[in-house]
């Protein structure tokens, strides 16, 4: 039996909603009534992808690192005790996605250095740049299954290349991003068919 895989497409497409104005962007939240996120990917009533998208340029980068953890980590909790409270039915885990834009300059590059009087911080936040720690939230936001995955990518503020961009490492990088996004989306359209 062959099968159409031309038609097999157009077929899982047909039923696939991609959200980005924001009046169809909130999903209930756990601990808030409802969050906004960038974009949505919905198929069939079932929700495929929730993806927040955040940038950061200077001068100030040290409240705002600070602002953009704990804005991720909280989201990242809500969503998970919605799911798991069945707020969005009893469906497979959805994708969930975190990409941050970094200003490459030279405060998000320059090491930082940090107090703590009463104990010590962990050895890799150590003399580490904006744009380091945000590699290494992206990289715990995804080993602690917080977020499907996160990426940084850093860029300068006035490039004029859409691809004037670059990323710190290939866990956080924009690719791995992309392709993981790609691959939990042609899986679940195959599962859906």
């Amino acid at each position: 039996m062959a099968i159409d895989l031309v038609n097999y497409e157009k077929k899982a497409h047909e039923h696939t909603d991609i959200h980005q104005q924001r009046s169809v962007l909130a999903l209930p939240g756990f601990f808030r009534p409802t969050k906004l996120w960038d974009l949505l990917v919905i198929q069939n009533g079932e929700l495929i992808a929730a993806i927040e998208l955040k940038s950061h340029v200077g001068p100030s980068f040290g409240n705002n690192f600070n602002n953009r953890a704990e804005e991720a980590i909280g989201n990242a909790l809500d969503f998970w005790t919605a799911y798991r409270e069945g707020a969005f039915g009893r469906q497979p885990r959805p994708f969930v996605g975190w990409l941050m834009l970094v200003e490459d300059t030279v405060e998000s590059n320059s090491p930082i250095r940090d107090k703590s009087p009463h104990f010590p911080i962990f050895s890799e936040f150590t003399s580490a740049s904006y744009l380091k720690r945000y590699e290494l939230l992206c990289q715990k936001l995804t080993l602690e299954q917080l977020y499907t995955v996160a990426s940084v990518i850093t860029s300068p503020k006035n490039t004029t290349n859409g691809n004037d961009f670059s990323s710190p490492s290939s866990m956080t990088s924009l690719k791995t991003f992309v392709t993981t996004l790609a691959g939990h989306i042609a899986a679940t359209s195959a599962r859906l068919g």
